[in-house]
């Protein structure tokens, strides 16, 4: 966990982390690799490889539960697939997407729009697009800013039995 005050750099070191902000000097070495050194190819696919919950969610309300979980899995593909995979998931998709949204507790809530559902449920979509391209690590900012007390054990009760059953790495 990384604790400290607002404004201490938790979120940006998260950033750093997964590629999304390259620092101006010094190494950081994210999954073994120097991010200083890699191509923005490289950058990423080291990003494909890491679940990341944003403090903000970053779901488009507009789209439907499925639609969102699938567009965690964009960075692994072209163009042309993503365009088909957000409109036309592949019945091994949608399976898959469905036993992630069973495993985070709204299997129901498949084709609903998101911006119908409440935040604990937008919460658990965000859950479920950051574990669907099968990353070996989880990174999750602030995951339960935005939710109940009550609601925000269940959440990280969640989130840590997620990680201990799947072998991941959670910050």
């Amino acid at each position: 966990a990384l604790v400290g005050p607002s404004g201490g750099g938790k979120s940006t070191l998260l950033n750093c982390l997964v590629g999304a902000v390259i620092p101006r000097s010094g190494r950081l070495i994210s999954l073994g690799r120097d991010l200083s050194t890699l191509s923005p190819r490289q950058v990423r696919t080291l990003r494909s490889q890491v679940g990341f919950i944003h403090q903000q969610l970053d779901l488009v309300p507009n789209l439907r539960v499925i639609q969102n979980i699938v567009c965690g899995r964009l960075g692994k593909r072209n163009f042309a697939q993503s365009v088909r995979d957000l409109l036309y998931p592949s019945k091994a998709d949608t399976l898959h997407v469905h036993r992630l949204l069973e495993r985070v507790g709204i299997p129901e809530k498949l084709y609903q729009r998101t911006d119908k559902l409440s935040g604990g449920q937008q919460q658990r979509v965000a859950i479920a697009r950051a574990l669907f391209p099968g990353p070996g690590t989880l990174l999750a900012d602030e995951p339960v800013s935005s939710i109940d007390p009550a609601r925000a054990c269940d959440l990280v009760e969640l989130l840590t039995c997620i990680a201990k059953e799947e072998g991941l790495t959670l910050i």
